[in-house]
């Protein structure tokens, strides 16, 4: 009987390895297909496939979120503080912040997303979202980029989005590279640990 519970547990424990290895390798692997394609929050379009010159961390909001999203957006308007006195900001890494409710935030209303936290209006800090007439194709390119992360969104009907909690950071290439918790849980000093290592 003793030996048949040693079987049982060691065969537990590779299951349970063999798990972690898998998402390991499956994260590692992650990368945004170089058709994905948004509208900034000025109207031009944003290709991921020709932005290959600095590492991104990348944010999904909705700007109806009453809290983990804002609270996510704060931090990194912190974090960006660090990097630009560190003299990397805009040069080695920029901000993408992309709605998950493209038909409700319109460009102006990442606009005033943006005012509301006191984000310069550069290129370095882009938010993404559709064009309100084209909301399938606006779901189809969102999905692209969520389903490579393995971010998970859902409106269950009351306009407030059941979705994943984390920030992502890429590389040049749009590969992954480390994911990072979202609201309050988001740790300034660990991503900004994690870009410098990056960047040596």
């Amino acid at each position: 009987m003793k030996r048949i519970y040693i079987v049982c547990s060691l065969a537990v424990f590779l299951m349970i390895g063999l798990g972690i290895t898998f998402f390991l390798i499956r994260d590692a692997n992650a990368a945004i297909p170089a058709s994905t394609t948004f509208i900034t929050q000025s109207g031009d379009t944003f290709n991921f496939g020709k932005d290959k010159t600095k590492l991104k961390l990348i944010e999904f909001i909705y700007t109806h979120c009453p809290d983990v999203c804002p609270t996510t957006t704060q931090k990194m308007v912190e974090l960006k503080e660090d990097l630009v006195e560190k003299g990397i900001y805009g040069k080695d890494i920029e901000f993408v912040t992309i709605t998950i409710d493209p038909y409700r935030d319109t460009t102006k209303v990442l606009q005033d997303y943006k005012k509301g936290f006191q984000i310069a209006n550069d290129d370095n800090w882009l938010f993404l979202t559709g064009k309100k007439q084209q909301i399938k194709e606006n779901q189809r390119q969102l999905r692209k980029i969520t389903n490579a992360l393995q971010f998970q969104y859902k409106d269950p009907g009351n306009g407030q989005f059941i979705h994943s909690t984390f920030t992502y950071l890429v590389d040049e290439k749009n590969q992954y590279i480390d994911k990072f918790p979202m609201g309050k849980e988001f740790n300034k000093q660990e991503v900004y640990d994690k870009i410098l290592k990056r960047l040596e």
